[in-house]
Parts: structure tokens; sequence; C-alpha cells
């Protein structure tokens, strides 16, 4: 995927996400956190909005991180899901450089659902 703002993209791939634990653990995987990674809310918000622990050259040309396959998750776990899309916010305030967009299909892998 490329960024025409010229930012690192990491694409954090939701699809199969049911609950806090997995979605814990796709962020570890997806974004690369280190293995002291606290599996918790504010463990990743320190985390998101650290460029140290970015891929390298994020710190310097930014990082978008394209959150995909969230519908699911989102409608199994609202509250969850709140919380969520705060964390992510709190990251982008806190982390320079740092921006997250949901992706509007349904995963990586599958098409967007079609009417009907």
């Amino acid at each position: 995927m490329h960024d025409p703002a010229g930012r690192i993209v990491v694409v954090l791939d939701l699809d199969g996400v049911t609950d806090k634990a997995g979605l814990m653990d796709r962020c570890a995987r997806d974004l690369a956190l280190p293995d002291w990674f606290g599996r918790n809310w504010d463990a990743l918000a320190d985390s998101m909005a650290d460029p140290a622990l970015w891929p390298e050259g994020a710190g310097e040309r930014g990082l978008l991180v394209v959150v995909r396959g969230w519908r699911k998750y989102a409608e199994t776990r609202p509250e969850e899901w709140q919380v969520a899309e705060e964390i992510f916010a709190e990251a982008t305030d806190r982390g320079p450089g740092l921006f997250v967009t949901l992706g509007l299909g349904e995963s990586s892998e599958r098409p967007p659902d079609q009417p009907g």
C-alpha cells in the first residue's frame, strides 16, 4: 500500500478478531510491538505513540496505520471498539507523525459487503 504523503504504511488487519485479547494479539503482530508489550489499553496507546517502536524510517517520514476488517469486531463488542477508537485517537494526538485510519472494506481478503 502506498501513501501519497510518503508516510510508512502499516496495515492492522482485524479480520477474525472478536474480543480485546484478539485485538491486542493482532496489534502486537501487525504493529511489530516488542515482547514486553503489556496487551492492555494503556500499553497500546503508549506503544502506538512511541516513534522508537515504529518501523524504520517512520519517525522521519510519519506512520499511517490502516485498520482493516474492523466492522465485525465493532459489531460484536461495541464497548471495546469504542475504547479502541479512543486509543487510536489518543495515540494520534500524542505521536507526532502518526495517523490512524479505518479502511472501508471488510478485510484485505474479501471485497466489501455487497447489497442484496
